[in-house]
């Protein structure tokens, strides 16, 4: 692994395979989000971070029937107290 840049908090080495890799001060690898962070703050790759989830809107609500099976229900039970 080639060396890339050091500072203070972590290490970053290019692979041979062209990706990166990050180990923090203890020597340890760094993965996932934390990872695409430093990258992405020293320029080395591009990659869209996903913004907090909002709030879901209520779902739409549910077509008005137009009674037809209401009347089918009723239907029913009369039927079956009969």
């Amino acid at each position: 692994m080639e060396k890339v840049k050091a500072s203070g908090d972590f290490i970053i080495f290019k692979r041979r395979d062209g990706r990166y890799a990050v180990k923090n001060k203890a020597g340890k690898i760094v993965n996932g989000v934390e990872k695409i962070e430093i990258l992405v703050k020293e320029k080395l790759i591009t990659a869209v971070i996903p913004k907090a989830k909002e709030e879901e809107k209520p779902a739409e609500e549910a077509p008005a029937t137009d009674g037809g099976e209401e009347a089918k229900t009723e239907a029913t039970e009369e039927a079956s107290a009969a």
